[in-house]
């Protein structure tokens, strides 16, 4: 077989650190001579672009520089997908790869999976299957979308697989233990292939807490004690553009930080600029730069407890037996309500409030840390002769 190309197409925060043990994976790979080689094509379309929200990631990480990096930058959805689908066309016909991989669901997300479809060029989607149905959230239509022109759906989870069985997806793939160098999927298959490969994001805790706790110096910098704070973060549009969610959230927040918790929140560009816009208060509240990937690491780990309308962040709290106040009516994980570490408390400020949790450690419903692993090995197993 010939070398494989595989194109890797991210441009947001967390797309990086759902790409590193991917891109460690294949490091691995080639390092040990297995066949086919692969050759790994990166392309940031540049969604986001300040060194704290992109640079850093890359650096600390220890990941490659992006092979393109597309500078599209902030804008309307529209324009914003546009360019990105226009440049990333550009990129994929030069290239030629095997297959673009996708991963989660913002507008980098859908614009590299319609570059690539039609293109002809195999889809495959890191965290498919997920599901708020909240048709408000623009990244509710990128997660639908791009899963219905994607070839491969690698999920995190055994809900997400349902929520395409649903939707009719029915060529499921039990990923079982680590996908065996002799598996294969169908030559003639018509559909996508669904597999059950865990969490990446669970990979990523996995491989970089140890160094987050020898790197970090996050807490000493701000004068924190372990479990001596709330950690909060908010950045989805339906909260930063909404003036009376806004107000809602940072009085609530203010009035914890009175009352019950310090509360530590890294702003989020977007949300700076809103609560400026809108005259909000943050009296009483930290409110630092954005974080690397290794500190945010240590903060979650160290919370007391984690108030956020992140998804990834859910799950963090989730993986670090923190418990988590979701600013939202909905969540894409709703293993982590089920397992009783996260309570959905919308916008409402009276149901903003830290209560005492006493759970069990639950089984991690998001895979053994071997997810890169299994949708590297389904993607050779497929690859092109």
């Amino acid at each position: 077989m010939k070398e494989i190309i595989i194109a890797d197409i991210v441009g947001a925060r967390p797309q990086f650190i759902k790409l590193a043990p991917v891109l460690k994976a294949i490091e691995k790979h080639n390092q040990e001579g297995h066949k086919p080689k692969i050759h790994e094509v990166l392309i940031h379309t540049g969604q986001h672009y300040d060194y704290e929200m992109s640079g850093v990631f890359f650096e600390e990480l220890g990941l490659k520089s992006p092979d393109y990096n597309l500078g599209v930058g902030s804008g309307l959805h529209g324009y914003q997908t546009g360019e990105m689908l226009k440049r990333i066309e550009e990129v994929v016909l030069k290239e030629k790869p095997d297959v673009a991989i996708v991963y989660g669901d913002t507008n980098s997300t859908l614009a590299g999976a319609l570059a690539a479809a039609k293109l002809h060029i195999p889809v495959a989607h890191i965290e498919a299957g997920l599901r708020s149905y909240n048709r408000l959230m623009a990244e509710e239509y990128n997660r639908v979308l791009t899963d219905h022109i994607s070839d491969f759906l690698f999920c995190p989870t055994e809900t997400a697989v349902k929520n395409l069985r649903k939707e009719g997806f029915e060529n499921i793939v039990n990923s079982g233990k680590l996908i065996p160098k002799n598996y294969r999927l169908p030559d003639n298959q018509e559909v996508p292939a669904v597999i059950n490969t865990g969490d990446v994001m669970y990979d990523s805790v996995l491989l970089y807490r140890q160094l987050a706790e020898e790197k970090s110096r996050i807490l000493s910098k701000l004068s924190l004690s372990t479990k001596s704070y709330a950690l909060a973060t908010i950045h989805r549009a339906e909260n930063t553009d909404n003036s009376e969610n806004l107000k809602s959230i940072f009085k609530g927040l203010r009035e914890i930080s009175q009352k019950e918790l310090k509360v530590i929140l890294p702003i989020h560009p977007r949300t700076q600029k809103r609560i400026r816009e809108m005259g909000i208060e943050s009296d009483g509240l930290l409110l630092i730069e954005p974080v690397s990937y290794l500190d945010m690491l240590i903060l979650e780990k160290n919370a007391s407890v984690i108030i956020t309308d992140s998804g990834g962040i859910q799950k963090e709290a989730f993986f670090f037996d923190v418990p988590c106040i979701t600013m939202r009516d909905e969540t894409e994980w709703p293993e982590t309500v089920e397992l009783g570490l996260n309570v959905l408390a919308g916008k409402d400020l009276k149901r903003i409030t830290i209560k005492a949790y006493s759970v069990e450690k639950p089984v991690c419903p998001y895979g053994d840390g071997n997810a890169s692993v299994r949708i590297l090995w389904s993607l050779i197993s497929r690859g092109r002769p």
